[in-house]
């Protein structure tokens, strides 16, 4: 089973709730929404799904650096990926130095370098974000109107284990059956299905530090 391309960014504070998140992004175009499985904890995400023409399946199980929030966390799905936007628990202005509990190689896990944001510059750069990839109020997950804005997600076939996620409101799941069907499966699907490695220091996932990140390239712990 192959691992699907995550790219990662987040915000921090300390007031708001808001702007104390985790945004996900699972590069996997044509998700057949009938074999999707999701599942979030305060300390786990978990994902399984299958996707393209040939329906390949792809997985992933991530210990999160620190603990979420599952009923205040959202997520979105579109003929191009799956956008999982988590809440952090504690509030605080520090980032997280990585998005993994354990300082391990993930190879799949990359820094979403067209959203992030560093920590002192995070309060003027709100609008780098795509609001396509991450409106929670937009078609197929509903609006705000429950706990994760994710109406009626609860009642989808496949999804088991919602972690908490399930909310009021409603969702066409006609229409969002017949988006993924539609869909051309344009763009790169990743094909690596290499194992975690925990002796491996390059820590790929991890923001760039804020004294000497390189533009355009994660830099290492």
């Amino acid at each position: 089973m192959a691992h699907p391309e995550i790219l990662w960014a987040q915000r921090s504070s300390t007031t708001v709730d808001a702007k104390n998140v985790v945004y996900l992004t699972v590069n996997l175009p044509d998700i057949k929404l009938d074999s999707l499985k999701y599942d979030l904890t305060p300390s786990l995400i978990s994902f399984q799904a299958k996707a393209g023409s040939d329906a390949k399946e792809y997985a992933f199980k991530l210990d999160l650096y620190e603990p979420v929030v599952p009923e205040d966390s959202t997520k979105r799905l579109s003929d191009r990926h799956f956008v999982v936007v988590l809440r952090k628990k504690e509030k605080k202005i520090d980032y997280w130095p990585r998005l993994t509990k354990e300082k391990v190689k993930t190879t799949y896990v990359k820094t979403d370098f067209d959203k992030w944001v560093d920590e002192d510059e995070q309060e003027d750069k709100d609008d780098a974000f795509d609001e396509d990839d991450f409106n929670m109020g937009g078609p197929g997950f509903g609006g705000p109107g429950g706990p994760g804005g994710m109406g009626g997600m609860a009642g989808m076939a496949g999804m088991g284990g919602m972690g908490g996620m399930g909310g009021p409101g409603g969702m066409d799941f006609q229409k969002m059956m017949q988006a993924a069907s539609s869909s051309s499966g344009a763009g790169a699907q990743p094909e690596s299905d290499e194992e975690e490695s925990p002796e491996d220091d390059s820590d790929d996932e991890g923001p760039p530090p804020l004294e000497d990140a390189n533009p355009g390239q994660p830099a290492k712990d």
